[in-house]
Formats: C-alpha cells, structure tokens, sequence
C-alpha cells in the first residue's frame, strides 16, 4: 500500500486466524477481541472477549503503533500520549482517526471475510465513523451532459438539482 498507493495505511485491527481458520479480530482501540461463532453462517452473531493470551503481546505492539500514529496528528493526543497513554479515551482515538482520514494523512485498515460476512459490519460501521459524510466536502464538479466543456457543480443539498452516475455491468 505503502509503495503502490503511495498511502499511510493504520491498521485498526488484527486478525484472529487466517483463511480457513479466521474467527475474528482484535480491536486496537478497545483492546477487546471480536470472535464470530462458528455455527452462525450471516456473521452478525458475535461475542466480545478478552484478546487470546497467544495474541496479547501482538495487539500490543499494534496498538502503540497506532496510537504513536493517531498522535502525531493532533498535538493535544501527543502531549498526553508521551505522558499517559492510558489517559486516551477510545473516542478522542476515533476522532483524531476521523480527521486524519479526511484530511488524506491515513487510511484506516480493517480486516474480514466477505465470503463468510465476517467483519462486514464492523467495516460499514468504520466508513460511517471515519469517512467524510456529503457535508464534509466541497460541492461536485463535473460535465455538463452532452456538453465536454461546460462544467457545473452540485452541493450536497436536497435543494440542488438531481446529478447521478448509473451504470451497469452485465453479462449475457
């Protein structure tokens, strides 16, 4: 991601297993693991526990680098970071996240299984978290329908006209 993408990815997660043995994540904001159950096949069935012993001292080094990262962009979080870390609430994490998404400075990464939905709500949940809403950004601009040069722009407003992209993939 780093040399690709030319992107700041900050893991948000770990994993608990791999590939066919994947049961859940550990949380580096909560310090809590998420371990889907096993017989449950929609993954929306899930308990919070404590972190495996076998994966305690790896969310916690995780977790510091996430957390030196998530202070480095806000200068309050750093001063209490270097004094007491555990004086850091979940939330101002998620805040301190939030705007360092938007701004393009990182981008949080998660983990799961489509294929077995695990994972899948905690992501939707993140998007809503740390991306920015339509009132976050500037208004839309692009081409006028039929017309290459003129350009036009849309607010995200319910009073501005309708400007919508459909497409379709199909295969027959």
């Amino acid at each position: 991601i780093k040399e690709k993408l030319k992107a700041n990815p900050v893991p948000l997660v770990i994993p608990i297993g791999s590939e066919e043995t994947f049961r859940g994540v550990v949380d580096l904001i909560e310090m809590k693991a998420i371990r889907w159950l096993e017989d449950e096949a929609t993954g929306t069935q899930f308990v919070v526990e404590e972190i495996p012993a076998d994966l305690v001292e790896q969310a916690e080094e995780w977790r510091d680098k996430l957390m030196e990262e998530a202070a480095s962009h806000d200068d309050e979080l750093l001063e209490r970071y270097f004094d007491n870390p555990d004086s850091i609430t979940a939330e101002e994490v998620h805040a301190v996240i939030r705007k360092a998404t938007i701004s393009g400075h990182i981008v949080p990464m998660m983990c799961g299984s489509a294929f077995k939905n695990k994972g899948i709500q905690r992501l939707l949940n993140a998007v809503c978290t740390y991306l920015p809403s339509p009132l976050d950004v500037d208004a839309v601009v692009g081409n006028e329908p039929g017309d290459k040069d003129e350009k036009i722009s849309r607010k995200p407003d319910a009073d501005e006209p309708l400007a919508a992209l459909a497409f379709k993939i199909a295969t027959d």
